[in-house]
């Protein structure tokens, strides 16, 4: 089954609230091999300004991925995960991600494209904390492949 083209601009519903801890922070910080003082503590934090202990820039993919499960698991969507390639991740932010926010997510697509058998689906996460304010978007571009 192809990917549906109906896809574009199709919007899921937002998730429900991740709390980021301050624990879960520096593990996915040392997972990522970060040196940087924000991301493991809090006094370098708050030295900068920060509440608490700084998510690294790539964090957010924590979050989107709840969104992404909601794509992956719609039934007419026509994507089969096993043909699924990560092409392209970006993240632009209005603001860093600090242990403590509490944040949801909701995902759109905003585009289906079919290049030589495969399709390349644009997946933007718009990642919100509990005040509602706009926190990251977080673009992700997946490449399904088509069958052989």
């Amino acid at each position: 089954m192809p990917v549906n083209p109906a896809l574009t601009e199709r919007a899921f519903p937002p998730t429900g609230s991740y709390l980021v801890g301050r624990e879960k922070v520096r593990e996915f910080a040392r997972a990522v091999f970060s040196t940087n003082p924000l991301n493991f503590s809090v006094e370098a934090a708050q030295a900068a300004g920060y509440a608490d202990v700084v998510a690294p820039p790539t964090f957010a993919i924590v979050v989107q991925e709840l969104t992404l499960a909601q794509l992956l698991a719609e039934e007419d969507a026509g994507i089969e995960l096993t043909h699924v390639v990560h092409g392209e991740q970006r993240f632009d932010y209005v603001r860093p991600i600090v242990a403590g926010d509490e944040l949801s997510a909701q995902l759109a697509v905003t585009s289906v494209k079919t290049l030589g058998g495969n399709a390349m689906v644009v997946a933007e996460t718009s990642i919100r904390d509990a005040a509602g304010e706009h926190v990251v978007t977080a673009v992700s571009t997946l490449v399904v492949r088509g069958d052989a």
